[in-house]
């Protein structure tokens, strides 16, 4: 994949945005790094655009420097990229001139004001001291007969933490606010100065079941920096693998989703053939999430003519126990009632957001980087990208249906495909203060993964764009409109996860 880099001053930053998307550049992320010391004090924005089907990447680049670190908010001309520019303004201290809306995203009310963690002077084991408690600000809905409900951080269930606040009348849904980043970990900021080998283990921990896919965005950025050839045989692999994980978040996500509508005995059955494709996952690398198949050059160990067959068997039996299961569900009429034209996503609100997968998809917003910035051997594979026009619950269910069964296909196809080889070679060099990018298509939609090398073959900045950091801006739009007991399936449709959104 080629990246073409653009550099601006600041304030030509929005003109050279528009001149990129006016050439059908998608915007994907935005990154800012502190680089002070490397050349002379300074900060700088990156906001990168793909070019689908062409293999291409633009970065808009402009530097900011420390006397002057503020820059025109691209938010409203990409709604986007304002997530992104405010974690800037909370991790770095720079300044997005024109955003609508600067509340902190990732740094919660008792951090204190003036302190930018990802600025390279801010000490990574240095204990935080709190400030006072501020109350949390949003919008509110006001007027007779208008309640307030919180929901969260802590759940009742065995879930991750997000807190909810639905401004409703009656049962009825006026408004909905979610605040996140209850999981932040500063993975980021840990892996600074941290070897590129290490920073693999990072990686594949950043989501327990997003595994593979956070490995093979960070190992292609890697590959990408160091020229990297991986062999034929590691690539179908990496296929296999990543294929792998879509299946069994796919089929256990199709069972879940009916847990919203108390319909235990499709959760149940779910659960049931989840886990018996979690247990072939660990049958073929030893671990249940495949964590662990990934390497920088290749796969870590081969699969064996045996295992392959073995493969083949066991996702036949799976597949014909999920369609029979999930056209039961779909002949349940509670099914169909709950599930259609609720949580409605518009195609123009997810193009909009810059949504991505599944969810991009049944809203009609057809993007998948397998098929359109495809890595690995996926331009080698045949397969299909489903959508639907609908964007509602039902759609985003018959979205991971149809996409698991182009999953059952691509499997079959890389086991009687694969050739013979190796499965690794040693990186190439780090050029220091290089960097690349890594896409691959989660379960949930596109990760991205912006890595930056320093010195001695180590990181300098790493940025993750998760799927679900993608999505998450899009599921407080849907709520309103429907009734707060939607709500559980409305989320459940979305399946985002809080950890690797929030790092």
């Amino acid at each position: 994949m080629k990246i073409s880099r653009i550099i601006v001053a600041p304030h030509e930053l929005i003109h050279a945005c528009r001149t990129v998307i006016a050439n059908h550049g998608r915007f994907i992320t935005m990154v800012a790094s502190d680089e002070c010391g490397r050349e002379i004090d300074r900060f700088v924005v990156r906001y990168i655009f793909a070019h689908d089907g062409k293999s291409m990447l633009n970065v808009v680049e402009s530097v900011l420097t420390e006397s002057n670190c503020s820059y025109p908010t691209l938010s409203s001309m990409i709604p986007a990229a304002s997530w992104a520019e405010r974690e800037a303004h909370d991790l770095f201290g720079i300044f997005p001139e024109g955003h609508p809306d600067l509340r902190p995203l990732v740094l919660h009310d008792d951090w204190p004001e003036g302190v930018y963690p990802l600025r390279k002077d801010y000490a990574l084991r240095e204990k935080q001291e709190r400030d006072s408690f501020s109350s949390w600000s949003y919008p509110k809905v006001e007027g007779e007969g208008v309640f307030e409900v919180p929901v969260g951080p802590i759940h009742a269930g065995v879930i991750e933490p997000g807190h909810f606040r639905f401004q409703v009348m009656g049962d009825s849904v006026l408004h909905l606010e979610a605040k996140l980043f209850y999981t932040h970990r500063g993975i980021e900021k840990r892996s600074e100065g941290m070897s590129v080998v290490k920073g693999l283990y990072l990686a594949e921990r950043i989501c327990g079941v997003c595994s593979v896919s956070h490995a093979l965005s960070y190992v292609q950025a890697i590959e990408q920096i160091s020229e990297t050839r991986v062999p034929e045989r590691a690539i179908f692999l990496r296929v296999l693998f990543a294929e792998l994980e879509r299946l069994y978040n796919h089929v256990g996500d199709i069972g879940n989703m009916c847990a919203g509508i108390g319909y235990a005995y499709a959760v149940n059955h779910g659960a049931h053939l989840k886990e018996q494709l979690m247990q072939l996952n660990d049958f073929i690398v030893g671990h249940r999430f495949l964590r662990g198949s990934i390497a920088l050059g290749g796969v870590t160990e081969d699969i064996t003519e045996e295992k392959l067959r073995y493969i083949e068997t066991t996702l036949e039996r799976v597949k014909k126990e999920f369609n029979e299961i999930v056209e039961q569900i779909l002949s349940h009429d509670i099914v169909v009632n709950r599930f259609s034209n609720t949580g409605i996503l518009s195609e123009r609100i997810a193009r909009e957001l810059s949504t991505v997968g599944p969810t991009a998809r049944a809203s009609n917003y057809d993007i998948d980087v397998r098929r359109d910035l495809p890595y690995a051997a996926y331009d080698q594979l045949v397969f299909e990208v489903p959508t639907f026009m609908e964007g509602d619950v039902m759609a985003r269910f018959k979205q991971r249906f149809l996409e698991a069964r182009q999953s059952f296909q691509i499997i079959e196809q890389v086991i009687n495909r694969t050739p013979k080889g190796d499965i690794r070679v040693p990186i190439g060099d780090l050029i220091p203060y290089s960097f690349g990018i890594g896409m691959t298509e989660s379960p949930r939609g596109e990760n991205v993964h912006f890595v930056m090398v320093g010195e001695n073959n180590t990181i300098y900045r790493y940025r993750v764009r998760s799927a679900p950091y993608a999505n998450w801006p899009a599921v407080p739009i849907c709520v309103p409109g429907n009734i707060i007991p939607d709500f559980p399936l409305i989320n459940k449709s979305f399946e985002l996860c809080y950890a690797c959104c929030d790092r």
